[in-house]
C-alpha cells in the first residue's frame, strides 16, 4: 500500500495482466474484444498474404480473389508449412507444400494428394478469425462464440477525410504502453519544451504532427480524480501553474485503449485513440487513430506523422541507439533531448522499464489513481471471463452503441478554483457508475 491507499500489483497479478498467449487468463480476456490487426494499406487488393503475430499466435492475413479478408493460423494444418508463402487462387490461399486450399473461414476446400472422392478435407477446421475493416484499419475477433458488436466509436462516424490512422512497433509489454497513455501527469514533464527552444520558434512538428507548442515553463502542481464508467475509467487531471489552471479529461477504454487529447484537431474538435495490441508478451503495436469533427484534415498531417517511422512502422530512434538522445538539445530545447517527437519520448519511458515491468517494485502516488483503477478493472474482467461472463465494454445490444459518445476528452484552461465536480457539470459529462477516490 502507498500512504494514499493504492495497492501495488502482486507478482501473480502482474503475470495475469501481461501474459497474453492462448489459454492464459489475460489472453483469454483480451480475446473477448475486437482488436486492430493491421492497417488496410498493408493489404492492398491483389497484394500478397501478410504474416503477422497477435496475442502470441502466428497468423496470416490475406484477401481472396473476391476481396474477402481472411485471418488464418500461419502454419498449414497438414504438415505445418508457412501459409504466408502460399498462392491466392481458387477462392482461398493454397499451401505451396502439398496444395491444400483454405478459404477465409478456415475450411479446407481441396487436398490434391488425397484419393478421389475423399471427404477428409471436410473434417479439417483450420484456425480462422473474423475480420472487420473500417476507417483504414482491419480489426479481428479472436475469441470463442459469436463476436460482440463492433464498437462504433465517434472516430468511426466521421468522413474518411476527417480521420488519420497509423501504427508503431514497441519493444515492451502492451500494458506498459497503455499505462503510459493513462498517465496524464507525465505530459507536463517528459514532453516539455524549454524556454527559448528552437522547436518553439520554428514550424517544426511536435509529436502529434502539429507545429510545436510550448507547455508552461513553470512546473505545475497537479491533482487527479477518476471514476469508473461502462467503457472503462475516466480521469480528470487538474494542473495549476503560476499563470493559469488547466483541466484535462482522458479515458482508459478497457481492455487496451486510451482516448486522450491530441491528433490534428484543435482542442475540443476531436481526439486521439491509441490501441496497444500485444504481438506477444514482450512486444506490441500501438495503433493510433485521430479525428477532427469539423472538417477534413490537413493532408500534410498524415505525411508528417508517417515520417516518424520507417516502412516497417519502426522508429529510427529506438532502445538500441538510446533513442538518439542529444544532451545539447536537452540543455536548450527539449526536456528529454529526443527530438520533438512524443511517441519516441513515450517509447523511452515504457520500453526502458523492461520487457515486462516488475510492478511489485513500484511506489504508486496520488497521481496514479486512474492507473490503479484501470488495473483493478482489468483483473475483474479476467475473473468475469473465467466465470463465463462477458467482461465490461463487450457490446451486445445495438442501443448501447450511442453510449460510446459519452467518452469525453478535453484539455482547456478553466477558472482558478474549478473543481472536477463543477467541471463535469459544466461540460455535461455523463456521470460514471462508480466514483473512485484519488
Amino acid at each position: 500500500m502507498t500512504e494514499r491507499g493504492q495497492r501495488m500489483l502482486k507478482k501473480e497479478e502482474n503475470e495475469l495482466l501481461t501474459r497474453v498467449g492462448p489459454g492464459t487468463p489475460g489472453g483469454e480476456m483480451l480475446r473477448r474484444y475486437w482488436q486492430p490487426a493491421a492497417l488496410s494499406v498493408e493489404l492492398p487488393p491483389g497484394g500478397p498474404p501478410v504474416p503477422l503475430r497477435l496475442l502470441g499466435e502466428g497468423l496470416v492475413m490475406f484477401r481472396d480473389q473476391e476481396g474477402r479478408l481472411g485471418l488464418l493460423g500461419l502454419h498449414c494444418s497438414h504438415r505445418g508449412a508457412d501459409l504466408s508463402y502460399g498462392r491466392l487462387e481458387d477462392g482461398g490461399i493454397r499451401c505451396l507444400y502439398h496444395g491444400w486450399l483454405y478459404d477465409v473461414e478456415g475450411r479446407c476446400l481441396e487436398q490434391p494428394g488425397e484419393p478421389a472422392g475423399s471427404t477428409f478435407h471436410d473434417r479439417i477446421r483450420h484456425p480462422a478469425y473474423r475480420c472487420h475493416e473500417v476507417a483504414g484499419v482491419i480489426f479481428t475477433y479472436m475469441g470463442p462464440g459469436e463476436p460482440p458488436l463492433f464498437p462504433n466509436y465517434e472516430l468511426f462516424r466521421v468522413p474518411d477525410d476527417n480521420r488519420w490512422v497509423h501504427k508503431q512497433y514497441h519493444e515492451c509489454s502492451y500494458l506498459q504502453g497503455n499505462e503510459g497513455n493513462i498517465d496524464s501527469i507525465h505530459v507536463r514533464f517528459l514532453h516539455r519544451y524549454l524556454p527559448g527552444s528552437r522547436f518553439r520558434r520554428s514550424r517544426e512538428l511536435d509529436g502529434e504532427g502539429r507545429p510545436a507548442r510550448p507547455f508552461d515553463e513553470s512546473l505545475p502542481s497537479s491533482a487527479s480524480r477518476c471514476e469508473e464508467t461502462h467503457f472503462g475509467v475516466r480521469i480528470y487531471s487538474l494542473h495549476d501553474t503560476h499563470a493559469a489552471t488547466y483541466m484535462r479529461t482522458t479515458n482508459f477504454v478497457i481492455p487496451l485503449t486510451c482516448a486522450v487529447p491530441g491528433g490534428p484537431a484543435p482542442p475540443g474538435d476531436g481526439y486521439l485513440m491509441n490501441w496497444h495490441v500485444p504481438i506477444d508478451d514482450t512486444h506490441h503495436w500501438r495503433f493510433s487513430m485521430a479525428f477532427k469533427r469539423s472538417g477534413p484534415l490537413d493532408p500534410n498531417y498524415a505525411q508528417a506523422r508517417a515520417s516518424v517511422t520507417d516502412e516497417t512502422f519502426r522508429s529510427p530512434r529506438n532502445k538500441a541507439n538510446r533513442y538518439l538522445q542529444d544532451r545539447e538539445e536537452q540543455k536548450h530545447d527539449t526536456y528529454a533531448g529526443m527530438g520533438p517527437i512524443f511517441v519516441v519520448q513515450d517509447a523511452f519511458a515504457t520500453e526502458t522499464a523492461g520487457e515486462i515491468q516488475d510492478r511489485s517494485r513500484e511506489h504508486l502516488a496520488a497521481s496514479d489513481a486512474g492507473l490503479a483503477a484501470a488495473r483493478r478493472m482489468m483483473l475483474r474482467a479476467i475473473k468475469d471471463v473465467q466465470e463465463d461472463r462477458d467482461p465490461p465494454h463487450v457490446i451486445r445490444r445495438p442501443e448501447d452503441q450511442d453510449r460510446l459518445l459519452e467518452i469525453s476528452v478535453t484539455s482547456e484552461q478553466v477558472p482558478v478554483g474549478t473543481t472536477w465536480e463543477q467541471y463535469r457539470v459544466q461540460r455535461g459529462v455523463t456521470f460514471g457508475a462508480i466514483g473512485i477516490e484519488d
